[in-house]
């Protein structure tokens, strides 16, 4: 079956994770669900970020009155085994680049779907490295002044402005971007679904 014959909602109010489920011609609609983003005691970065997803999808399930097809999905990022969020200033967003600069972290992107037709669930998640190059104080000044950082996990974005300081990255892009599509895309295959 196609799956845009299916009613698909996605529970996220990322225009990277839209925008991306757009370029492969996904039809959807956005309920975000509005949850404050803290994980229930799992350990493991991997758990942590499906847990986070699959909070944003209960909630939305919570509303439904109908069949429906369920995405969320939550990206962290990790460096020397603590976790960068959303930057909560620009002196925070500059310490982020900052431990970030010439060293290699790791960014976490969960894939959680709930399909309301089948009652089927999928929990997985991607683990993409990312080597920066090394920043000087000008650079991230810099950077921080397009304001393109203050609204993303470890405070940067790979497919802006913050592209120019990606030396290389082992994984998948898409994932650092905020949604693992290959991911998602196999995942529905095996369900039935083609996109």
């Amino acid at each position: 079956m196609n799956l845009n014959e299916r009613n698909i909602i996605l529970a996220s109010k990322s225009p990277r994770r839209k925008e991306l489920l757009e370029n492969i011609g996904l039809k959807f609609s956005v309920r975000p669900a509005d949850i404050e983003e803290v994980h229930r005691g799992i350990t493991g970065f991997g758990n942590i970020v499906i847990d986070l997803a699959e909070q944003k999808a209960d909630v939305i399930k919570e509303k439904m009155f109908h069949d429906r097809i369920i995405i969320a999905s939550d990206t962290i990022v990790v460096i020397n085994d603590k976790i960068l969020n959303k930057p909560i200033d620009r002196d925070d967003a500059f310490k982020m680049l900052r431990t970030l600069s010439g060293n290699i972290h790791s960014v976490f992107t969960s894939l959680y779907v709930y399909d309301g037709y089948e009652k089927k669930e999928i929990k997985e998640y991607s683990e993409t490295k990312v080597e920066f190059y090394k920043l000087t104080d000008q650079q991230i000044n810099d950077y921080l002044d397009t304001h393109e950082p203050f609204d993303k996990a470890g405070a940067y974005g790979i497919q802006g402005y913050g592209s120019k300081f990606i030396k290389k990255i082992e994984g998948c892009f898409f994932s650092v971007m905020g949604f693992p599509i290959p991911l998602f895309s196999q995942e529905m295959y095996k369900l039935g679904y083609q996109l």
